[in-house]
């Protein structure tokens, strides 16, 4: 050969080999990004250094344990099957030498429990103990929510009654003691002492809290009234209780969240006390629709009420539009704004003393989360724990006020359990590492990215752009749409299971040489009040459907995007905006992967009362079905059929008129499983189905 042409052709098959090596090293499968544990649950016995939380691997659902000064870490149980029976409500007992926990899923409406291995001997939902030492766990008895109290005593529920008895009693087979009360009943916290059980009873239009008393085997219901009481905390000498009083409403109010008006929703905090049972008002909410009761707190953060330190009540509140902590003393005054900012505090636990308070935020950074310190009464300004690029959650304090624990993920790296002292000491990992096969280094790092939909709302999302991508390259996009609403995606790993694996998902996806854009569209979490609550929303005009369109038009705009295979993949809340995409803009959505979405408002208003023929029909014509008749795009819908949160049948009624319109559609359906898939195998065989769909749909090349 030609020395000069060997010269010539040296580099450029270097070049070449160097190429494929890249190429070769970048890529990774879906049991690889899916394979890292999902550490969740995070308690600790903040009084030494004792923890314990939650681990999901590969659907092998266990619990880990550490402890000591170095925090020296080992697994607790050893369950080794992926058989969708789910692992929750891990409790220690007061004394640290125990934790309590339940096995298992709830019932639907049927009675039914899950079972998603359509196992013929059934299911079941116990409540597990296991000795913080170690030892084979033990089955105490059917139910869930278990509380254990100072005494040794356990309480739980089950079918909406409470039972109890000693750990040991109910272990050795011991018929447990039922506390007899009308109602749906639900356990909530042991006195201090351990004597008496606080407790909430639904009475469906109005509820009550009530008290056992372990010893005299009676119960006392605290100032009874026709309202809805909720939130009960013990002070902490157990002398008086605080709980939230929600007042009355006509019976024909509607009750349908997704269709109903906008309204305030007023709400006050009254004390009693337990001994004479008298209570009254210490607080009340404005009459604005921002002063609402805060139902996120509810459902995300670390209780709307709780009693602290000084006789001090700590509470949650969205009085400035944001979801913030705020304090009164219990004997009532002005309430004091703990955690000032346009952000907003998620999570919370609080020390051995009450007397500090650990939280997550968004606070300088929207679109992740960090960890926080305030004084409950309020002194001084916060203290941020955390500050680096990742997202942090589930703080607690460990070994008293000076340690704290956490889980922390980053872009590439998911949630891992840190212990760190508040002197700013660096955080050590104690849980497991990630396995070798997991491709950390072949991640890509999303970008934030605002974009502005056609009325002017700022749209937050974060961009993932294939690591291989060349210059005046024309790439397909996806568009990933959380569910919930009151969801938000981050620019790292989630803190939820279900969005941990989207982001799993969406950086497959980018590996498959997708351009993949989360939109954090109007009705999620992160951005205040008016952005979650906006007008027009989901039955009410699907106004957050203005983003979507928005996003699809920032992605056609970019160089790097193929505007003519643009695709859209959501689950739940957004699975129903990617069904209303495909139906109302197939020429700007080319294909998409509807999990288990709402296709009819009317039809799956699960709480809808009262609902006025023109709020049905306004729901109606907010939903997807309306849009069949210009759908084109082609479609993979995939559903469980024992789904608690979204009816199967809202899948089944869409394919039927798809179907007649001669839309092309594909299925994956699971037998007996639920919303939240409760099989690994099953999210793996539906995201290997989406990763072919749209393979297919977009013409890419197999890999």
């Amino acid at each position: 050969m030609n020395r000069k042409l060997l010269r010539w052709l040296l580099p450029v098959w270097l070049a070449m080999c160097s190429t494929k090596g890249r190429a070769q090293q970048s890529s990774f499968t879906l049991d690889q990004v899916l394979s890292a544990p999902f550490n969740s649950d995070l308690v600790a016995v903040n009084a030494v250094n004792r923890l314990a939380w939650s681990v999901n691997q590969q659907g092998r659902r266990n619990i880990w344990v550490a402890e000591g000064e170095s925090f020296t870490t080992r697994q607790l149980t050893n369950y080794n099957e992926d058989n969708g029976v789910e692992l929750s409500d891990l409790k220690f007992t007061p004394d640290g030498n125990a934790i309590v926990f339940v096995r298992g899923e709830g019932k639907n409406s049927a009675g039914e429990y899950a079972n998603p291995t359509s196992n013929p001997a059934g299911p079941e939902q116990f409540v597990w103990t296991v000795p913080f030492r170690g030892g084979a766990p033990e089955k105490i008895d059917a139910g869930h929510s278990p509380c254990p109290s100072a005494q040794g005593k356990i309480a739980y529920a089950r079918d909406g009654q409470i039972y109890l008895g000693t750990v040991e009693s109910l272990v050795g087979k011991e018929k447990p003691k039922q506390v007899v009360v009308r109602g749906k009943n639900e356990p909530i916290a042991w006195s201090p002492d351990g004597t008496r059980l606080l407790f909430v009873s639904d009475r469906d239009d109005h509820s009550f809290i009530g008290i056992y008393d372990a010893e005299g085997q009676s119960v006392k219901f605290v100032a009874a009234s026709v309202d809805r009481d909720s939130d009960p905390v013990w002070s902490l000498d157990g002398r008086q209780i605080a709980f939230v009083r929600q007042p009355a409403v006509p019976r024909d109010t509607p009750k349908g969240y997704f269709v109903r008006p906008d309204r305030a929703e007023p709400w006050a905090i009254w004390v009693a006390d337990t001994g004479n049972g008298e209570a009254h008002e210490v607080w009340k909410s404005r009459p604005s629709i921002e002063s609402s009761y805060p139902y996120m707190a509810a459902e995300t953060g670390g209780g709307v009420l709780n009693w602290a330190a000084d006789n001090t009540l700590v509470f949650a509140s969205e009085a400035d539009g944001w979801q913030h902590l705020y304090s009164i003393s219990a004997d009532g005054d002005a309430a004091r704004l703990l955690t000032p900012g346009d952000c907003e505090v998620e999570q919370w636990s609080f020390s051995v003393d009450r007397a500090d308070i650990l939280f997550n935020s968004n606070c300088g950074d929207v679109d992740r989360r960090h960890i926080w310190s305030q004084k409950v009464n309020g002194s001084g300004v916060a203290q941020e724990l955390t500050k680096d690029s990742g997202v942090e959650w589930n703080p607690v304090y460990v070994g008293g006020a000076s340690k704290f624990a956490y889980i922390g993920a980053d872009s590439t790296h998911t949630g891992q359990v840190y212990v760190a002292d508040k002197d700013g000491k660096p955080a050590s990992v104690i849980s497991a590492r990630l396995p070798a096969t997991f491709p950390a280094e072949r991640l890509v790092v999303p970008q934030q990215v605002v974009f502005h939909s056609a009325d002017g709302l700022e749209i937050h999302g974060q961009l993932f752009t294939p690591g291989n991508l060349k210059p005046d390259e024309k790439r397909p996009a996806l568009i990933f749409l959380h569910g919930g609403p009151m969801r938000q995606m981050l620019l790292g790993w989630h803190y939820m299971y279900y969005y941990a694996n989207a982001y799993a998902m969406n950086q497959y996806l980018a590996q498959r040489g997708y351009v993949v854009l989360a939109v954090n569209y109007r009705s999620g979490i992160g951005y205040g009040r008016a952005f979650r609550e906006a007008p027009g929303r989901a039955g009410r005009g699907a106004a957050e459907y203005q983003d979507v369109v928005a996003a699809g038009k920032y992605l056609a705009a970019r160089a790097s995007v193929d505007a003519t295979r643009i695709g859209l993949w959501g689950g739940s809340y957004g699975g129903y905006l990617t069904a209303l995409g495909l139906g109302r803009n197939s020429e700007l959505f080319a294909a998409g992967v509807d999990f288990h979405g709402v296709h009819d408002w009317p039809t799956d208003n699960w709480e809808g009362k009262n609902i006025s023929p023109e709020m049905n029909k306004l729901a109606h014509d907010s939903s997807p079905v309306t849009a069949v008749d210009t759908w084109k795009s082609p479609v993979l819908l995939i559903h469980g059929d024992d789904d608690r949160n979204v009816i199967f049948s809202q899948t089944v009624d869409l394919v039927a008129r798809l179907r007649a319109r001669g839309v092309h559609v594909e299925l994956v359906v699971f037998p007996d499983e639920l919303h939240d898939f409760l099989l690994n195998s099953n999210w793996l065989k539906a995201y290997q189905a989406t990763s072919d769909f749209f393979d297919r749909q977009f013409q890419m090349p197999q890999k």
